[in-house]
């Protein structure tokens, strides 16, 4: 068996949650760290990416709106990426960021930049959708709510900006990327909203 596999999900969580790494952050450090919880601990500092949960509250109205067109004009979109300083705003990690995420909503086509943008009748008629089609499979009650999850898990990685994977490396979410700027910089970074524009269909 791998490290990696006896890393446990409950394992993750106690350390994400004394840290505020991202989820996957949280994975490789205590794969580093042989399952060593305190020594995870130290890695994620030493890497800068403990504490970027905690600067999550903090004002962010510094940034850039970026824009990027693809397809020879056929596809356009902008975004607007905050931060707490103009300062961070013109770094080159920064820039990076948003350029990445514009072509990442570029490539991608998502709905909304986080899960609770989704309005709640969309999730429960989605919860609906799920429930009934696996009713109609034959599925067993008392797993039909866990394959509703994971139904409704993927609906979210396919139409939330931060869930999605990251294109460039599908073992990292949006969110894991940005998060991991935000640690980078020391600042607190959002994805604040988007616009996708497609020549003679939906944005």
């Amino acid at each position: 068996m791998s490290q990696e596999a006896q890393i446990s999900a409950e394992m993750v969580k106690q350390l994400r949650e004394l840290t505020g790494a991202g989820m996957m952050d949280c994975k490789r450090a205590l794969a580093e760290a042989g399952g060593d919880l305190a020594r995870a601990q130290e890695i994620l500092r030493e890497r800068g990416l403990a504490g970027v949960e905690k600067r999550s509250g903090r004002s962010a109205s510094e940034g850039v709106v970026e824009s990027y067109v693809h397809g020879e004009g056929r596809i356009g979109v902008l975004v607007e990426v905050n931060c707490e300083t103009d300062f961070v705003a013109r770094t080159d990690d920064f820039r990076s960021l948003a350029h990445e995420v514009a072509m990442q909503i570029a490539a991608t086509s998502p709905r909304w930049v986080a899960r609770d943008e989704i309005p709640e009748d969309v999730v429960e008629s989605e919860r609906k959708i799920y429930l009934e089609q696996s009713r109609q499979l034959g599925k067993p009650e008392n797993v039909l709510e866990r394959i509703v999850d994971g139904k409704l898990a993927a609906f979210f990685k396919e139409t939330v900006l931060l869930d999605q994977p990251y294109i460039r490396d599908d073992a990292r979410t949006v969110d894991d990327l940005v998060k991991e700027v935000a640690a980078k910089v020391g600042e607190n970074v959002i994805v604040r909203r988007f616009a996708r524009f497609q020549l003679g269909g939906k944005a």
